[in-house]
């Protein structure tokens, strides 16, 4: 199987399995809200999020595994591949056992906290059963997903991941219907989750001869704790917000921020879904020393990102309103309809979005040293500004906390990729940015100028699919014609390589 199959075969299955998470994401809160209502909803968001804080593998540890495993796989070298699983395995199972003590911390001290909506035996059973995945995660099968996932056969964890959804959202429908209370459809969920670990193990277990009784004298995965670093601070940043409303707030304005993360965050999955086999691709060019091909890849990869993100994100600040207007209906225990935070809170995942190139380089090449301070400010300044405003501002304020974070982070990768990996001026940076505010800005333009064309006759579903076609094609006619003009080879090469497709 070449390098562009995998390629293609991973960023299309991640890309359906995001499609169908979207999907089911949107379905079951709707549901939590209608038979359990808006303070059970913002519960169950705000303990995902404090069990959120020890996923520390995901991104950190498990990205340098990833990058550790390049270059002996292309050169198959089992023997160093073999080294680094052990090593790896090592410490997955020690993170586990830390996982233990601190879900065991939260089952005691988090039901004191909602003593005043919940009774504290119904928020422990709640925190337990909502655990069981997180922990069997991180104890079985995460070094052989990492494994697949170095090969560029992340494919086979998205197509298990797909199935899994669909199990768990099926289930959870009838439970609900049922009348079965909130903790055994949690409970289900985890055992669901917990099978798919299990099968990776199984798959990667027979496809590679892993010598587990390996003995090796110096440490094989290089920058571990530099990677655990890095992660720690991008776990913080991505649950600040939900801790800081859940101390400092109300339950329901934690509610109301995620049904909004919950849009945006479907947005961003499925803008990160396309960069899937990316990292796998890249690192193994420069594994390869293939200098030429490496710069020409980014270059296609960096345009490609920043005209996907500026087109679903105009299209997503236009839309996100009008679509929790319709998801919230009947819905009255909370105001749902905060436009500016709903800017905002989009805007910040774009930036986050717009940052995926340059980030994704760094990875591949290793640099998680180099930019582990980055990540740390980036979560400090979410931390302070967020408790800082929301006193006065509420969710605005944790909202103006995280664009602020976001935005200084990937002017900084930008930043340090034009300095210390791709050796390339930073105006092809500022000029992506500049393309991007274009098309933004000529989107809204359009929507105001024509304002009765894009306005929703009724609060339906139906209306609101009529309204985002014709936002859709707006935001592509225009981001097609600015593109047309400063991309003329960029939009000439996609539109070859579309031709030759078909």
């Amino acid at each position: 199987m070449t390098r562009k199959t995998k390629l293609m075969l991973n960023s299309a299955s991640s890309l359906i399995y995001q499609m169908i998470t979207i999907v089911c994401g949107f379905i079951l809160p709707r549901f939590f809200l209608s038979f359990y209502g808006s303070a059970v909803n913002g519960l169950i968001s705000s303990i995902t999020q404090f069990l959120g804080f020890i996923s520390l593998a995901e991104c950190g540890v498990g990205a340098v595994v990833q990058s550790a495993l390049y270059k002996p796989l292309a050169n198959n070298d089992m023997q160093e591949v073999s080294k680094i699983m052990k090593s790896a395995d090592r410490f997955f199972k020690r993170i586990a056992y830390i996982l233990l003590a601190y879900i065991a911390i939260l089952m005691v001290f988090y039901p004191l906290i909602t003593l005043k909506s919940f009774d504290y035996f119904f928020t422990l059973v709640l925190i337990f059963v909502i655990s069981i995945s997180s922990f069997v995660q991180y104890y079985l099968g995460m070094t052989y997903r990492l494994l697949l996932n170095a090969d560029q056969l992340g494919f086979i964890q998205y197509s298990i991941h797909s199935a899994a959804l669909i199990l768990n959202t099926v289930s959870c429908i009838l439970l609900m219907k049922a009348g079965t209370s909130i903790q055994i459809v949690k409970l289900t969920t985890s055992l669901i989750f917990l099978i798919q670990p299990l099968l990776l193990a199984a798959i990667a277990k027979r496809k590679y001869k892993i010598d587990h009784k390996i003995q090796y004298a110096e440490e094989p995965i290089k920058q571990k704790w530099n990677g655990l670093a890095q992660h720690i601070a991008t776990v913080v940043l991505g649950n600040t917000d939900t801790v800081v409303l859940t101390f400092l707030s109300t339950l329901e304005n934690v509610s109301i921020y995620a049904v909004y993360h919950l849009v945006v965050n479907g947005v961003k999955q499925i803008v990160v879904s396309m960069t899937n086999g990316m990292q796998a691709m890249l690192g193994n060019m420069l594994a390869k020393n293939e200098t030429d091909e490496l710069n020409r890849s980014f270059s296609h990869i960096e345009w490609f990102l920043h005209t996907l993100v500026t087109l679903v994100f105009s299209v997503a600040a236009v839309l996100i309103v009008p679509f929790v207007r319709v998801y919230t209906t009947n819905i009255s225990d909370a105001n749902y309809i905060v436009p500016a935070f709903a800017y905002l809170i989009t805007i910040a995942q774009a930036s986050y979005c717009l940052r995926l190139p340059y980030n994704i380089m760094g990875l591949a090449a290793g640099h998680y040293k180099q930019t582990q301070w980055s990540a740390i400010i980036e979560a400090t300044i979410n931390i302070v500004v967020s408790v800082v405003l929301v006193f006065n501002f509420g969710l605005i304020g944790v909202a103006i906390g995280t664009l602020a974070a976001m935005a200084y982070r990937t002017i900084y990768l930008a930043w340090y990729l034009s300095r210390s990996i791709l050796y390339r001026p930073l105006k092809h940076f500022l000029k992506h940015i500049l393309t991007d505010t274009i098309c933004v800005v000529l989107l809204f333009g359009l929507v105001k100028l024509f304002s009765a064309f894009f306005t929703m006759g009724q609060i339906s579903y139906a209306a609101w699919i009529i309204l985002a076609v014709k936002v859709g094609c707006a935001a592509l006619l225009s981001n097609i014609a600015v593109n047309a003009f400063l991309y003329k080879r960029e939009v000439s090469d996609a539109v070859k390589k579309m031709r030759h497709k078909i």
